[in-house]
């Protein structure tokens, strides 16, 4: 039962989702599904697709008291969307403007990690031709090769030689002009839901490909997620302050997620935070919190409560 006081102190909720990154079908998922939630739990709330610059207008002519972010990739997790709203006044959920734009760039979230002197695979920006010449020298095959700034495993691949790097830096390139080379590390796949400041337990990702990549994400039923993860109480305690740590170093707040590998020394490796994670139905913050004993509405609700800081 929620708290009718709690419910009349939020006002009006605008959930906004959609929005114009290759994301956009997935965020439209995830916001309906907090919108439902919003609705049995008796929250005054609408739901606004963010197609252009008008929904600050929709935002202030419905007399939107605050705002659910359930927009994935840009506009919602790099600053954009956060900036708007702080000149509009609005409360919003998860990070702010420097957290998400710290966040949704990976190689300067990474940079950030590495002057904290937290665990993070060897990387580097891949500009031209020369840049993956000096990749192969350094970094070595394979190596990941992903857009900077874009999220759910979009245009990730694994280069194995000189052909395969110069193929998948072009592919990723049509969707950043900031790319990213990194370091292969086989290992265990983990991603820690974050809170209000406490991680919520691990999980540990079993996908049929060579990685946790778009289609396991979405739309392969054949992923395997392992809650509680398996490791060992002292090592899945590690990784969940390893996590909050590097969620706290890029200045993000409220909730999100943050992605972790674990090489075959149990090594704990970064590699992404997540500052507005799915909510969809194979979304794994749901599936965090509900290990935890949150359920969907209950989530739903305290990450709502996040527009109060």
């Amino acid at each position: 039962m929620t708290d009718s006081s709690l419910i009349a102190r939020f006002g009006k909720v605008a959930v906004l989702m959609g929005g114009p990154s290759a994301e956009r079908e997935i965020s439209l998922l995830s916001g309906n599904a907090v919108l439902k939630s919003l609705d049995e739990m008796g929250v005054d709330a609408i739901g606004l697709d963010v197609s252009d610059a008008s929904v600050l207008s929709d935002l202030q002519q419905n007399g939107i008291n605050r705002v659910f972010i359930a927009l994935h990739g840009r506009w919602g997790e790099d600053g954009v969307i956060q900036g708007a709203l702080e000149v509009l006044g609005i409360p919003y959920t998860g990070s702010g403007v420097l957290g998400s734009a710290i966040a949704m760039e990976k190689g300067r979230c990474k940079l950030m990690w590495i002057g904290a002197g937290l665990p993070t695979p060897d990387f580097m920006l891949l500009g031209d031709e020369t840049d993956l010449q000096l990749a192969e020298l350094n970094i070595g095959f394979p190596m990941a090769i992903k857009p900077s700034r874009e999220g759910s495993s979009l245009g990730v691949s694994k280069a194995n030689n000189r052909d395969e790097l110069v193929r998948f830096w072009h592919a990723a390139k049509e969707l950043d002009d900031i790319v990213l080379a990194e370091k292969w590390i086989t290992g265990t796949e983990l991603t820690v839901a974050i809170l209000n400041g406490r991680a919520l337990p691990v999980i540990r990702l079993e996908a049929q490909g060579e990685f946790y990549d778009f289609d396991a994400k979405y739309i392969s039923d054949s992923t395997n997620y392992i809650c509680p993860c398996g490791l060992p109480a002292e090592l899945e305690s590690a990784v969940q302050d390893l996590a909050v740590n590097a969620f706290n170093v890029a200045s993000c707040r409220g909730w999100g997620r943050v992605d972790v590998l674990l090489d075959e020394h149990q090594q704990p490796y970064l590699l992404e935070v997540n500052t507005v994670p799915g909510m969809t139905s194979h979304s794994l913050v749901p599936m965090a919190a509900k290990q935890s004993g949150l359920s969907f509405n209950q989530l739903v609700m305290q990450i709502l409560e996040t527009s109060d800081e």
